[in-house]
């Protein structure tokens, strides 16, 4: 598309990658701005004049939304298919659309990131809707199929959801010089065909139309779609040359390719009904998309006649077919009463008997629970019944990963959501502090590169906790491990940047600030695009502002600490600038750290990398596993941002902020001056065991644990900087 004149910059489906340029929102004239089906990138900030009308629909835009932009009511403003990070006090908006807008997309919630929360409490099997009409019920073969209304009223940038379904809608006609468009047509005329009544109204988008339904059984579908050319008539010579063409996508594959409505029912007011059979649900969202592609006439018979129109859309499990749903006529009789009052009145004893037996049962369980929340835990509860059931009663095929803590579980909540729940142990103090701390720490916090804390249950003797499932696993798996995963430079740039972002929103993003002590490769988690998310904060600390340190006991993994932390217990958000700078060098060389320290000859990861940097030499400690596959810039850049975070100064160290934009190259890097011996004869490894002989009380406090075989070398220590 191209742009109509001053005041409309229409730049849609372009392949335009990048960020927003801010000087595009200073213009005071601008009326429409369409950068939608891009590849755009970064956050949307710098918006001062925001336009009437504002489709980022269905690019890669990431971050927070400038908060000027939601309490903007004149604006019509789409955002869905996005991956921003939302608060939890963010609110629906009639004029914009979050339809799909969060860095999240499998938990239901996260559909309408500005919702209120929702779970599915019942799944359906079957689902018909009335496009732009009223209530109809239709006359089959095997009985009455009802046909819910969809007659509410939308805008350019709007959705809706309703008790299993809803629609999302994008677009304005700009050529018609209405500002209110109507998105409903209907025709006076008698439609032809069976059913008549479900033909009369139709639904319409300038640009884009998603229905989409959830709560629904998982399984195979059979999806039908019901058209009709109800806007152009035949009558005039003029008006048989119109053409609405669009495209149809379901479950986001295309399945109707430049789809004429007229030409495939052979003439208007006549019915068309296209079938997709074997739709397969697994994730109990079903979603259907037409899309116009700026393709057919615009003109005929008045502007503003174009783009997709739907008159009803009928979804069916296969185990319902032929009836689909169809509600058959019944007789009742006075045995159905007699044996209906039988059962309530059995069931309500059943019931009495149940709760008395449950609060019984239950008393040990609440007094622990009650001893936990006593220190300050909040969290949403998982009952152990929910998680069995989720873990199909933590099934050994299940098991992600298991360390001293317990083990992890893959599982599957009733609304679709994949979880992984991890047991800590429940016969130590440090098990309950560990689980008291994570939750409070993580659980206030929503950020694209921290992973995402459901819940905990404290229930049979166990302490869980509940996240969001991470697809690819651990750092540690995919550089160190077994897994068939080959980070590609690409990805491991990616992943970088990504823990930096992470890190910087802990340390002076969020309004929490804290030190998350246990920054490690176990520690980072991969999600399905392979975006990094920081788990395990039952180490973490708070930070305050006013306090130049902290002063604690010392916990984290051996070859991540800082030297300043592990010998004298002093902790700022440095120590994990020191951590991260050896993480970028695990990502970059593909060399454990904690590996390597247990070799003979006392192998330093971080020293080899200062010596060859010193010989000109530092492209060498690339991992071979690239193959030369790399752009030599961006790595030099990934080493020397590693060498300045692990400077045995702390003072000397960027903050996580300036990480970020050395890592991005929009900003200069620092001079690396570093001390060859920062885990050398002051803070040998074996030493440092050998100084502290409570170290072998360990946490293995990995969400994912990579099984690692130097158990020692590769675990979590505490103990008290007195020792040291």
């Amino acid at each position: 598309m191209y742009s109509l004149c001053l005041g409309f910059r229409i730049l849609r489906n372009l392949s335009l990658s990048g960020t927003i340029p801010s000087y595009i929102w200073s213009k005071p004239v601008l009326r429409t701005l369409d950068l939608s089906f891009n590849k755009l990138t970064g956050e949307v900030h710098g918006i001062k004049i925001a336009p009437l009308y504002i489709y980022l629909t269905s690019n890669m835009l990431s971050g927070n939304i400038d908060p000027s932009v939601l309490q903007n009511k004149k604006s019509n403003i789409d955002l869905s298919y996005n991956n921003f990070s939302w608060s939890t006090s963010c609110q629906e908006k009639s004029n914009i659309n979050t339809y799909r807008s969060s860095y999240l997309k499998k938990n239901l919630t996260e559909l309408f990131p500005c919702g209120v929360p929702m779970n599915c409490k019942n799944y359906q099997r079957s689902l018909h809707v009335n496009c732009g009409g009223e209530n109809v019920t239709i006359e089959t073969s095997s009985g009455k199929i009802t046909y819910q209304a969809d007659n509410s009223e939308i805008k350019a940038a709007t959705y809706q959801h309703f008790k299993n379904w809803g629609i999302s809608n994008t677009g304005d006609f700009v050529d018609d010089a209405i500002d209110d468009d109507v998105y409903v047509v209907s025709t006076s005329s008698t439609p032809s065909g069976d059913s008549p009544d479900l033909y009369k109204t139709a639904r319409r988008s300038a640009l884009s139309l998603v229905y989409y339904a959830f709560c629904l059984e998982n399984g195979a579908y059979n999806v039908k779609l019901h058209f009709m050319e109800i806007q152009f008539a035949e009558e005039e010579l003029y008006n048989r040359l119109g053409r609405r063409i669009f495209d149809v996508y379901v479950q986001g594959e295309l399945f109707l390719k430049d789809f004429n409505i007229k030409e495939s029912a052979n003439g208007t007011l006549k019915p068309t009904v296209k079938e997709k059979k074997a739709v397969n649900v697994s994730d109990h969202l079903l979603e259907i998309r037409l899309y116009w592609a700026g393709k057919g006439t615009t003109l005929i018979p008045k502007r503003g006649h174009y783009g997709p129109l739907i008159s009803a859309i009928s979804l069916c499990h296969s185990s319902l077919e032929p009836q689909c749903g169809a509600a058959r006529t019944e007789h009742h009789t006075n045995h159905s009463l007699i044996f209906g009052l039988t059962g309530a009145v059995v069931t309500i004893i059943l019931l009495v008997l149940g709760i008395y037996a449950g609060r019984r049962c239950r008393g040990d369980n609440n007094t622990r629970e009650r001893e936990l929340r006593s220190q300050g835990l909040q969290m949403v509860c998982f009952t152990w019944r929910q998680l069995q059931a989720a873990t199909n009663n933590f099934d050994e095929a299940n098991k992600l990963g298991e360390g001293g803590f317990g083990s992890v579980f893959k599982g599957e909540l009733p609304d679709g959501t994949i979880i992984a729940v991890k047991q800590l142990s429940s016969k130590s103090c440090q098990g309950n502090r560990e689980f008291v701390n994570e939750i409070g720490m993580i659980s206030g916090l929503n950020h694209p590169n921290l992973v995402k804390l459901y819940g905990g249950c404290v229930e049979k003797n166990q302490l869980l906790l509940v996240y969001e499932y991470m697809e690819n696993n651990s750092l540690a798996l995919a550089l160190f491990g077994k897994s068939s995963l080959k980070l590609c430079w690409e990805a491991r740039r990616k992943i970088c940047v990504g823990i930096a972002s992470g890190l910087e929103f802990l340390h002076e993003g969020s309004t929490i600030r804290m030190v998350h002590r246990d920054i490690k490769t176990p520690n980072v988690l991969l999600d399905t695009d392979l975006n990094a998310k920081i788990s395990d904060f039952g180490l973490a600390r708070l930070h305050e502002k006013e306090n130049t340190h902290i002063s604690t006991n010392i916990a984290g993994t051996i070859g991540y600490m800082a030297p300043e932390y592990a010998l004298r217990g002093h902790l700022t958000e440095k120590a994990d600038v020191y951590s991260f700078g050896v993480v970028a060098m695990e990502i970059v060389s593909g060399n454990s750290i904690t590996k390597q320290q247990g070799r003979a000859d006392n192998f330093s990861l971080i020293n080899w990398a200062l010596t060859l940097e010193q010989r000109g030499d530092i492209l060498e400690i690339v991992d071979p596993m690239l193959e030369g596959k790399f752009n030599s810039k961006e790595a030099v850049r990934m080493i020397k941002v590693s060498l300045v975070c692990t400077n045995a100064n702390p003072s000397l160290r960027p903050l996580m902020s300036e990480a970020v934009k050395m890592l991005e190259g929009k900003m200069e890097i620092t001079q690396v001056l570093s001390d060859h011996a920062v885990y050398g004869h002051d803070l040998h490894f074996s030493k440092l065991m050998e100084r502290t002989p409570e170290a072998s009380s360990m946490s293995d406090y990995d969400l994912y644990p990579d099984n690692s075989e130097s158990a020692t070398l590769n675990s979590t220590v505490e103990f008290s900087s007195s020792s040291l």
